[in-house]
Order: C-alpha cells, then structure tokens, then sequence
C-alpha cells in the first residue's frame, strides 16, 4: 500500500480542491485550456529541473511510495501529475477565495 503514498497525496489534494469546482462554481475546470496554457510553461521548467537533479543524483523518488511508471528524464508518472493537478487546485483555491470575498466581503 505505501507504494502509492505519492499517488494517495495527489489524491488528497483532488478531493482537497476540486470540490470547490461543483459547491462554490469556481469554474476553473470550464477555463481548463486557458489554466493549461499558464501552467505548461512553469511546469516544463521544474521536470527539465527534475531530470537534471535526478540524473546528477541530486535527489530522487523514494521507490516505496512510487508506483515505479516513469515518463522522460527517468521522472515518476506522479511528479508529471503533481505539477497538473496541484496549480489546479491552487487556482482553485485562489479563485475561491477570489469569490466568496466578493460576495461576504467585510461580514468575513
């Protein structure tokens, strides 16, 4: 079971975030291409980061907690999608925020 300590958290984070999407109507999964598009850029310069770490043994996956599927630059599947989902939920996040300020603002 701890093989997928890496994918439990990505999971967390899922049910930590997304539910903001259907009981606050952030709307952030409607603007998906656009999230995508911003987060692209950054994510690619953190797995080119990750590749470089891994290969000059800078750092690495603990073996235990990943499921062992590993994409270019030897980076576990999980990494790819830590940089998808989590600025997702960040956005998310912010534009919860963004949203109930706006309708509670001072009574907050």
């Amino acid at each position: 079971m701890q093989k997928f300590g890496y994918f439990a958290m990505l999971v967390f984070t899922i049910f930590g975030s997304f539910w903001l999407e259907i009981f606050i109507k952030v709307k952030v999964l409607k603007r998906i291409k656009l999230a995508l598009k911003k987060i692209a850029p950054v994510a690619l310069l953190f797995l080119i980061w990750d590749a470089y770490a891994i290969k000059s043994g800078h750092w690495h996956f603990d073996t235990k907690q990943i499921v062992g599927i590993y994409g270019p630059g030897k980076i576990p599947i999980e990494e790819y999608l830590f940089f998808l989902i989590v600025p997702i939920a960040a956005i998310m996040t912010i534009e919860a925020v963004v949203k109930v300020r706006k309708q509670y603002g001072d009574e907050l």
